[in-house]
C-alpha cells in the first residue's frame, strides 16, 4: 500500500492498471460533486447542518408533510441546476469511452455523470430528478428548476416522489446486485470522493479487496480503508482524475 500526491509515482502506476485491466469499477461518493458547488450532507457546509433527515427524507416525512420535503427537494434541484461536471466527471467519461469493461457506481444523486457523457452509471441511491407517482406508479425525468407545482402532480392526479432512496428504505435490490457483480469481477477498483462509510456501498470496496482486484482511493483524507488500499492518492478528485485516465483508444 502506498500514499502518494498527485505528483509522485503513483499517477503512473494508477494509470498502467487502468490501461491493463480488463474490467474497472469507479464507485464516486459526494466528494466528486461538491467540487461543482453541489451541497454535501457532511462537512462543515453540509446540508445536514440545517436540517434533520428525520425531517426531510423519510418515508415517514413525506407522509407528514410532502409540501415541506418537496420545498426542500426543489431548493437542491435548483441547486445542482445550476452545477457543471467538473473534471472528474468528464475524465471518468472518457475512461468509459475506453474501457467496455467500465462500470461506474455512484452515490451521488445530481446527475452530473449523466450531463459529463457517463452512460454506464448504477446509481445505488436513486436519481433527483426522477419523480415517481404514488398513484400508479410511472417514473419519469423531470428536469425542472423549480418546479412550477410542489407537490407536483402525476397526469394521472396521483402525488409524486423524488426518486431517492430515503434514509430507511432500501436500495435497489437489482442495482446493488449490479454493482456486487462488477466489484466482484474488477481488476481495478478505485473510489473516488467518499468517506466510504455509508453501507452497502461501502462494503463493494471490501468485495473488490476480497476478490484481490486493485484498490485505488483518490480522496482529500484518509478513510477506513486507506490502510487496505494498494494506493491511496490525497487530493481532489478533478486533479487527479484526469490524470490517470489513459490516454489513447
Amino acid at each position: 500500500m502506498g500514499v502518494y500526491n498527485m505528483s509522485s509515482a503513483g499517477i503512473a502506476t494508477v494509470r498502467s492498471w487502468l490501461a491493463e485491466a480488463g474490467s474497472v469499477v469507479v464507485l464516486t461518493g459526494a466528494g466528486v460533486s461538491a467540487e461543482s458547488g453541489v451541497p454535501t450532507f457532511r462537512g462543515d457546509a453540509g446540508l445536514w447542518k440545517q436540517y434533520r433527515p428525520e425531517d426531510l427524507a423519510t418515508p415517514e416525512a413525506f407522509r407528514r408533510n410532502p409540501k415541506l420535503v418537496w420545498e426542500w427537494y426543489d431548493w437542491r434541484r435548483c441547486r445542482i441546476a445550476e452545477a457543471a461536471p467538473n473534471p472528474a466527471h468528464y475524465a471518468l467519461a472518457a475512461l468509459e469511452a475506453r474501457k467496455p469493461g467500465f462500470t461506474l457506481v455512484t452515490q451521488n444523486v445530481d446527475g452530473l455523470h449523466d450531463v459529463a457523457g457517463s452512460n454506464r452509471i448504477l446509481k445505488l441511491h436513486g436519481d433527483i430528478w426522477l419523480v415517481r407517482c404514488l398513484n400508479c406508479g410511472s417514473e419519469n425525468v423531470d428536469r425542472r428548476a423549480p418546479l412550477p407545482e410542489i407537490p407536483p402532480r402525476c397526469p394521472c392526479g396521483g402525488m409524486l416522489r423524488p426518486g431517492v432512496v430515503w434514509f430507511g428504505e432500501m436500495l435497489p435490490r437489482d442495482i446493488l446486485a449490479e454493482a456486487e457483480k462488477a466489484a466482484l469481477g474488477a481488476g481495478v477498483l478505485l473510489f473516488a470522493g467518499t468517506s466510504a462509510v455509508v453501507y452497502p456501498a461501502a462494503g463493494l470496496i471490501q468485495v473488490a479487496l476480497s476478490a484481490r482486484a486493485k484498490v485505488v482511493e483518490v480522496n482529500l483524507e484518509a478513510t477506513p480503508y486507506s490502510g487496505f488500499v494498494d494506493v491511496s492518492l490525497r487530493g481532489k478528485a478533478g486533479e487527479i482524475l484526469p490524470l490517470i485516465v489513459p490516454q489513447g483508444s
